[in-house]
């Protein structure tokens, strides 16, 4: 039996051309799976909790996998119908066929940098000797697999500059294989490292340092908790069961441990988190023979990490004691706190971040969302600021101490990857290569305003439109965030965005409390039990659009991924009547069972786990899953995940999906796209870009009334 579902029955025409596709008046919806509950319940702290679709968590039974096959065929149904589906695509396509160049990166005589020709799945990595020296490939990921779904990530140059050690990631899974290529021959050596994950390589000598938790059993490797993560260190040329173990503690399953090694191979320093903040640090003094490896700064409360040493003292990131971070200097023999010297002061803004080059300090820092570089000495004297090109985002300041360049990336919401080269010497940067988007940009603007929370706490919100935007309160909006584990949102270009700027939408960026656009205050004010007030910044982001006549509730699409994906959750359960389209990715939707599985454990420190009375009594209240009530109008939801999805699995989509069909009675579609060989996102290869872009527009204009 097929449902009818009539779309649009609020004054579609409002968007509509004299010319051009509108969208469909009625859209044949096929029936929903007839999705299996059973009885399984949890008690917590006397809370009785029903779990009725727990066997999705099973990704890969034969059940699940005629459940997704059956969902998929639901959702492409839909999107078939929709008149401009195919238009959509097209133009995704043209937009994003252009070439694309990275910044290049200096290593010894050579440069780094990729390349796509325009719609190859995966960037080519090329070498050249020397600026002007003839391009070569280095590494093709396109060749590693017929669909382009290996993805290649650099982790580390050896200190010599011979070899530089690269990871394989397959389908999107965060597992990775580790190699090892000669830079002048651009020969792969017989090294391989398997079951890293979240893995750099530090190099000191004649191998490297790096990350590893054991083999899962066969068949859980999605899904399966990760824990005792270890550090080793590997030498050029041994097999991987000789490399030799450096770090770990076996007293606690659930830490992450990282490893770098200053560029002069004098220390060894090893990152050791609880969770996605907060950190201890150990040192080692690889110049001392029979030296071991001693805590450096203890505990897992504040935020460290080391920049480089200056002789046998070693420069420190830190927050403690500067919410908006310093750089002090430490004795790793006497690393006491009241002992550290400080070097950089904490600023009034927040400091992103501190890379070194070319004998100097470059500290990042963030006003009111946007990228300031600041230029210091290691004596901390103030050598001046970068003049950037514009307001935006910048990458690539850092390089070797003998650097006496850089080259790196600028990027805002209407300019996309443009290189500067940066000369130290002068402090100025001049133009190396320019995008060849065949898209003109100059009819957009970007505006920042500041509105208030429902706390009132003012949020600073991007916002991007044609110029001329007419503010009549009809106007299509695309509402995206993410708020959360210090992430901050800056400026960034998106190709699949400019489709929906083209068409008269209105992109619209809050910096949510639970981000560092304003330090680590900002963070605190957006985590564990205060997290609601992410979603009541959220909501207000929506409130004030309206009020301030940009659009209007049934104009309105809230996007987010990840923990940005919770935010659609949260607040499409809370408020639904606020938003006309709903689109959480890969979303953390069950808060309580999220940290049972993979590294889901690391997120406790930013959500609290239901394990704890006083973390369930807050997580309850707005987990997306649990707050799904019957005969409620929810907005035309579109859920995105794919089934190599390792770091939120996919039964966080899977059963909130299931439970909205179920509990949801209204015209608006629900449903799931769930991508093969794919995972959260990173390496994603082009093909499946466009496929799932051109999906959920589709799913957007459908639904804001947009005509093509």
């Amino acid at each position: 039996m097929k449902k009818q579902i009539l779309l649009g029955l609020f004054a579609i025409s409002l968007f509509a051309c004299k010319e051009g596709k509108k969208p469909a008046e009625k859209i044949t919806l096929m029936k929903y799976p007839d999705t299996k509950k059973d009885s399984t319940t949890d008690n917590y702290f006397g809370t009785i909790i029903a779990d009725p679709y727990r066997w999705l968590e099973n990704d890969t039974s034969a059940e699940t996998k005629v459940w997704v096959d059956a969902q998929n065929k639901v959702t492409q149904n839909y999107l078939a119908q929709i008149p401009y589906r195919n238009d959509i695509k097209t133009r995704l396509t043209e937009i994003w066929n252009y070439p694309k160049e990275s910044a290049p990166f200096k290593v010894g005589d050579y440069y780094l940098f990729t390349k796509n020709d325009g719609l190859q799945n995966q960037n080519i990595w090329f070498i050249k000797k020397g600026l002007d020296g003839t391009e070569e490939i280095f590494l093709d990921p396109n060749k590693l697999s017929a669909d382009g779904t290996a993805a290649i990530s650099f982790l580390g140059v050896s200190n010599d500059k011979k070899y530089i050690a690269y990871s394989v990631a397959q389908a999107g899974s965060d597992w990775s294989n580790i190699y090892v290529m000669e830079m002048a021959t651009k020969k792969k050596l017989a090294d391989e490292l398997k079951w890293t994950k979240f893995s750099g390589a530090a190099w000191k000598g004649n191998g490297f340092y790096y990350s590893k938790f054991d083999e899962p059993a066969k068949g859980t490797d999605l899904s399966a908790a990760n824990k005792f993560q270890k550090i080793y260190y590997h030498k050029l040329g041994d097999d991987q069961k000789d490399d030799r173990l450096v770090f770990e503690d076996k007293t606690n399953p659930n830490l992450y441990f990282g490893a770098s090694v200053t560029e002069d191979e004098r220390f060894l320093t090893i990152y050791a988190s609880a969770g996605t903040s907060g950190n201890a640090l150990f040192y080692q003094d690889l110049n001392e023979p029979n030296s071991k490896i001693s805590p450096l700064v203890e505990g897992y409360k504040n935020n460290h990490s080391i920049i480089d040493n200056d002789g046998d003292k070693l420069l420190l990131n830190t927050d403690l004691g500067a919410e908006n971070r310093q750089v002090v200097l430490i004795d790793p023999k006497n690393p006491d706190p009241k002992y550290w010297q400080k070097i950089i002061p904490e600023s009034k803004l927040a400091m992103e971040g501190v890379g070194t080059g070319g004998g100097y300090l470059w500290a990042t820092y963030l006003k009111d969302a946007s990228t300031n570089i600041t230029q210091f000495d290691y004596k901390g004297k103030k050598i001046g600021d970068v003049k950037l090109p514009a307001i935006g985002t910048v990458g690539g300041f850092g390089g070797y101490k003998d650097d006496h360049e850089f080259f790196y990336s600028f990027t805002n919401f209407t300019t996309p990857g443009t290189t500067y080269r940066y000369n130290i010497a002068k402090g100025e940067s001049e133009l190396y290569k320019k995008s060849q988007l065949k898209f003109d940009t100059e009819n957009y603007e970007t505006k920042q305003v500041f509105y208030p929370s429902k706390d009132g706490t003012k949020v600073p919100m991007f916002i991007v439109h044609k110029k001329g935007l007419k503010l009549d309160g009809n106007n299509p909006v695309y509402l995206y965030a993410y708020g959360g584990f210090q992430v901050s949102l800056t400026p960034a270009f998106s190709l699949s965005r400019m489709l929906f700027l083209e068409k008269g939408g209105i992109y619209v960026q809050p910096s949510l409390r639970g981000g560092s656009e304003y330090g680590e205050a900002w963070h605190k004010a957006g985590m564990l039990e205060k997290k609601q007030n992410v979603f009541d910044d959220f909501i207000a982001a929506a409130e004030y659009l309206i009020k301030e006549k940009y659009t209007n509730s049934s104009k309105i699409a809230i996007s987010g991924g990840s923990n940005g994906g919770l935010l659609v959750g949260a607040c499409m359960t809370q408020r639904p009547e606020l938003f006309r389209v709903a689109l959480p990715a890969v979303g953390v939707l069950d808060m309580l069972r999220y940290h049972k599985f993979t590294v889901g454990w690391g997120w406790g420190v930013e959500y609290g786990i239901s394990d704890k009375k006083e973390d369930f009594d807050y997580l309850i209240k707005y987990s997306p899953l649990h707050n799904v009530k019957p005969d409620v109008n929810y907005p035309a939801t579109l859920i995105t995940t794919a089934d190599h999805d390792d770091r939120v699995v996919p039964a966080h989509s899977f059963k909130f999906a299931a439970t909205l069909q179920e509990k949801y009675k209204g015209n608006n579609p629900i449903l799931i796209r769930i991508e093969t060989k794919a995972g959260h996102g990173a390496g994603k290869p082009t093909a499946k870009l466009i496929e799932e872009s051109s999906d959920i527009w589709s799913f957007v204009f459908q639904n804001l009334g947009m005509s093509w």
